[in-house]
């Protein structure tokens, strides 16, 4: 299975890195060799930080949380929102607003702002209005969707934040810092591997290679996904058993309590007396009588 997605990998063109005099320093240890005034990136450190990044995802999105997918420049925006919607997740494609985690109760107010227009526009509160300011409301509208459609379903911080070139989203690696939340980035050789928590060297101007990856990275989301559904899943309980009253209703039918034994051997005793007291008389008129009959 790595052979075949490092040989994908080759034919998408990941290994392909910056010119010499772009380099940072710090991705040396990525750095596979050098051919003419291009840097080549070593595949196999691509397949271990991809490896990493796919555990990390999975770990994160079973405990419960959310990935945001970031990636604004042009090679990326399609390949983002494709990967996103595979895994239903959130993403940025146009633009990062600054804040949009430090500050993400203002965050969450546009939105409402957006449905407030959007409802507007629905039972035609908006063409009701003057020509200028209907233009201006879906001008607003339109802005607003732009920049936040992603990050719509969103309602707390994620777990992890995926960026495509750290280099340009800077500002997403920064409030991700600040608020301890874990990173993924995809690096080119002129970027920074401190910046993020799990760097997966890679071309991030060849869109083929993006797309592979963040696909990668999507079926590890889908995976966290169905083990958060298996948690949720209850089990099964083993039925109680009831003890049956049925034998002990029984025994109490059939032997009566202690004082009713009593009290009704009590008048047998009585009844029987009379009977051996009328026997002893008859056996005395008999003997009585029985000399008379032989004289």
């Amino acid at each position: 299975m790595a052979t075949e997605l490092a040989r994908k990998l080759i034919n998408a063109g990941v290994h392909f890195g910056h010119g010499v005099s772009r380099w940072n320093p710090k991705m040396a240890p990525f750095i596979f060799a050098k051919r003419g005034n291009i840097h080549i990136i070593d595949v196999k450190q691509t397949l271990r930080g991809l490896l990493v990044a796919k555990k990390l995802l999975v770990e994160v999105v079973s405990s419960g949380k959310d990935v945001i997918f970031v990636g604004t420049k042009r090679q990326a925006q399609k390949a983002v929102e494709g990967a996103a919607g595979r895994c239903e997740m959130h993403y940025v494609s146009q633009r990062w607003l600054g804040g949009m985690l430090t500050n993400f109760r203002t965050v969450r107010s546009r939105l409402q702002r957006l449905e407030q227009l959007e409802s507007m526009a629905e039972d035609g509160t908006l063409d009701s209005e003057s020509k200028k300011q209907a233009s201006r409301l879906k001008r607003e509208m339109r802005k607003i969707r732009g920049n936040l459609e992603g990050v719509r379903n969103m309602s707390r911080l994620p777990g992890v934040v995926v960026v495509v070139d750290a280099k340009k989203e800077y500002l997403a690696l920064r409030e991700a810092k600040k608020l301890d939340v874990s990173t993924i980035g995809l690096l080119d050789t002129d970027s920074d591997p401190d910046t993020v928590d799990v760097a997966v060297p890679a071309n991030d101007d060849s869109i083929r290679a993006i797309d592979l990856i963040l696909n990668e990275l999507a079926d590890a989301v889908a995976i966290g996904k169905t083990m958060v559904a298996a948690r949720k899943e209850p089990a099964p309980q083993r039925p109680k058993r009831v003890r049956s009253r049925r034998p002990a209703m029984a025994r109490a039918k059939q032997e009566p309590p202690v004082g009713a034994t009593e009290q009704s051997s009590a008048p047998a005793v009585e009844a029987a007396a009379p009977e051996s007291s009328g026997e002893r008389q008859e056996a005395a008129t008999t003997g009585n009588e029985s000399p008379a009959e032989n004289s």
